[in-house]
């Protein structure tokens, strides 16, 4: 097989919602690999796996609430590690949690947290994940039982357990964030997560302490009921994953629940809400 890629450059908007449903459906062909861009997405794929039909049954390219155009770019050998090198700075969040690539030096941060960025989604330097980290830094987690909802790459569920949570199961439904956990979980030394590939209808007895959902408006609205459902009292729920004129609508759905907003981030028009399920 040889060593030449083409490379798809995406342009979409709006970005962050349209690039994660586009690279959830990309990651089901013989693409391999994803680079954030300042207006989208490059995702790369061999040559020799390539057909004309790669991008037929992409349905996102067709929706009318995103507008998406590319351009395609023949590549040979792509250096992986330069790439993400140039793609990928280490984030710091309140100067306690270091989120950083094998090939940054180590930090003094209380937290540091190794992510390999095989896809530049997910390491923590989207407003929502940054938010909840915020969150979960102000939490005492020791034993509390906790659920990463829609992992990623499960950087969440690893900070929660450098902080003392345990057991800790983190789920996502794309494959790649799923193997891509276990990989992170293993490298940070983790021995209380356990990783599952799936949606909310896992969800069928268990019970937490702490949930975190960082997912998207619509997905937490449906399976918020879900959520509290596996909530001990007093237990603690983090959203994230919508706009600030989302609050209303996901506030609405969380009372009618039985659940209590004690505090709002926000960061670009993002916003991370903290409930409490009343005893």
């Amino acid at each position: 097989m040889s060593n030449i890629y083409l490379g798809y450059h995406f342009t979409v908007e709006p970005k962050e919602l349209g690039c994660e449903i586009l690279v959830a459906e990309l990651g089901e062909k013989p693409f391999e690999s994803f680079i954030e861009t300042e207006f989208g997405v490059t995702a790369y794929v061999q040559k020799d796996l390539w057909t004309k039909t790669i991008l037929e049954d992409i349905f996102i390219l067709s929706s009318p609430e995103f507008v998406i155009s590319y351009v395609v770019e023949e590549i040979e050998q792509v250096n992986w590690n330069e790439e993400w090198e140039k793609n990928f700075e280490p984030i710091d969040v309140e100067g306690k949690c270091h989120v950083r690539a094998p090939f940054h030096p180590k930090t003094e941060a209380e937290f540091d947290i190794i992510i390999e960025p095989k896809m530049s989604f997910g390491t923590g330097h989207h407003e929502t994940t940054h938010m909840v980290i915020h969150h979960l830094l102000e939490t005492d987690l020791v034993d509390k039982k906790t659920l990463d909802m829609g992992c990623g790459t499960a950087i969440l569920a690893i900070l929660a357990e450098m902080k003392g949570a345990k057991p800790i199961d983190a789920i996502d439904i794309d494959n790649w964030c799923y193997l891509n956990s276990i990989e992170n979980a293993e490298r940070n030394k983790c021995e209380h997560i356990s990783v599952y590939e799936g949606d909310a209808s896992l969800l069928v007895n268990q019970k937490y302490d702490v949930i975190i959902a960082n997912i998207n408006r619509n997905i937490l609205l449906n399976d918020m009921h879900r959520y509290v459902n596996c909530l001990n009292q007093n237990g603690l729920l983090f959203l994230s994953g919508f706009y600030q004129e989302d609050i209303p609508v996901i506030d609405e759905c969380c009372q009618k629940l039985g659940l209590t907003l004690e505090k709002t981030l926000e960061r670009n028009n993002w916003v991370s809400l903290k409930y409490l399920l009343n005893g």
